[in-house]
């Protein structure tokens, strides 16, 4: 008797089930042989890691099954999102498409990244959270093949973007831990957390992640950072020296007026942001710890005969503490405010990104000492050592600290013998050797047990 063709299209899902490799990502389409697949996969879901939905409808059928697909505005609250510019994001979805993005994930999307993956073991036990950021930095990579990557083939895909500081190294090594988690699933206990975060170049990305509730059931926090200062082979099993940090904007707005016809007419808002970025460079040093200020970007004016209507400067102050910080931002907006009175024009101003300070907890201090040792290529264990910089992963530890759980920060060495932070970046590859191993014993450690 002939199958008919529903039954037909049962035989195929069944069938397509033997072509899933085990602890991969399976990509799911749409179309009603893909439904009768679906169906299917609760037989083989504990050789899933993940699934990636081409529509909505097979999205809400895989989550009805117990897939948890956290993404966008699922893990981000955009309230608190700082800095959003609509026509940057626009132009980023069109080059996403361009590139290849489904229209479907863009929609679910809603112009906002961020990702948070979860593996339950199904066993109890600690939720550990490994931050790994997402971000680049607005700089063109050479073409030179004194350039190791340009020389060997895998610079960046993206013009005017390249990863300057290593969250491409971070980014690889979290690709390969998922690997890991899976081959080693029955060593693992409670849930492995792998929150990719936005926005960390600005210091914007971790705030409204924290303020979702993304980190609300984590024990455990482990974030680190490729260090190009030290040398390849040394770990920083608790960074120091974190500097908070408030990134600000001020706008200026006065009226235009024709520079020659009529001067008097207008107010100008370019003068007043040029008095303001100088007095603003001009900041007091403070007597209990490191400060820095920086005015990085002017834009003003309307062109050369006309009296400036509008001006933006963009700012950041840090400080070795909240207070300091703190200080050094208030002396910051009341001389930008004084600037404009000065000029008669007006002046407001937009937080656009922050960073704080922590203090790590010695138990997990520890535990990565004894994982550094462990780890291949490691050759030295330093207890501490000045980050002398600002990560907003801060954000993310003092929220996981407030909820009576645990972190730490370490630095794996990465420095390639005569190279500095600049254009021409790159780091010594055996640090991914080490930063990897760091991770894989961490979660051993605190996870499973060796």
């Amino acid at each position: 008797m002939a199958l008919t063709q529903q039954e037909l299209k049962r035989e195929v899902a069944r069938a397509a089930l033997t072509f899933v490799e085990e602890g991969k990502i399976l990509g799911v389409g749409t179309g009603s042989t893909v439904d009768l697949f679906i169906d299917q996969l609760p037989e083989i879901r504990d050789r899933i890691v993940a699934c990636v939905s081409s529509s909505i409808r097979s999205t809400q059928r895989l989550e009805a099954l117990g897939f948890k697909v956290r993404i966008g505005r699922e893990v981000i609250d955009p309230v608190f999102i700082r800095g959003r510019n609509a026509e940057e994001v626009e132009l980023s979805e069109e080059k996403a498409r361009a590139a290849g993005v489904s229209e479907t994930l863009l929609a679910r999307m809603s112009g906002i990244t961020g990702m948070v993956a979860t593996f339950d073991t199904g066993r109890p036990g600690r939720t550990i959270a490994i931050r790994v950021e997402l971000d680049a930095l607005y700089m063109d990579e050479p073409e030179d093949s004194a350039h190791i990557p340009y020389r060997e083939g895998f610079t960046s895909m993206r013009r005017g973007v390249m990863h300057a500081c290593g969250h491409d190294e971070h980014q690889a090594v979290a690709y390969a831990l998922a690997d890991f988690v899976i081959a080693n699933k029955e060593r693992l206990n409670g849930s492995i957390k792998f929150i990719f975060q936005p926005g960390e170049e600005g210091s914007r990305g971790a705030y409204p992640m924290v303020k979702s509730g993304a980190l609300d059931d984590v024990d455990l926090l482990l974030c680190s950072h490729i260090a190009l200062d030290l040398p390849a082979g040394t770990v920083v099993s608790a960074a120091g020296k974190f500097l908070c940090t408030t990134k600000i904007d001020f706008i200026f707005e006065g009226a235009a007026s024709h520079a020659g016809m009529q001067p008097q007419v207008g107010h100008n808002a370019l003068l007043a942001a040029a008095d303001a970025a100088l007095l603003l460079m001009a900041l007091p040093r403070h007597s209990e710890g490191m400060t820095r200020v920086n005015v990085g970007t002017l834009h003003a004016g309307e062109g050369r005969n006309i009296v400036a209507s509008h001006a933006k400067i963009e700012v950041e102050v840090r400080g070795e503490s909240e207070a300091i910080n703190h200080q050094l931002t208030s002396i910051a907006i009341q001389r930008a405010e004084g600037c404009a009175m000065a000029f008669g024009v007006g002046c407001r101003h937009l937080i656009m990104g922050e960073a704080v300070d922590f203090v790590p907890d010695d138990a997990v201090t520890q535990m990565i000492a004894v994982c550094a040792r462990r780890a291949r290529r490691c050759k030295d264990v330093l207890p501490t050592a000045p980050l002398n910089s600002s990560d907003d992963a801060t954000l993310m530890i003092r929220r996981v600290q407030s909820m009576g759980g645990k972190a730490g920060y370490f630095l794996v060495g990465a420095a390639l013998p005569g190279e500095n932070e600049h254009a021409n970046v790159d780091f010594a590859e055996e640090s991914l050797l080490t930063l990897y191993d760091m991770y894989t014993n961490l979660l051993i450690g605190f996870s499973g047990g060796w």
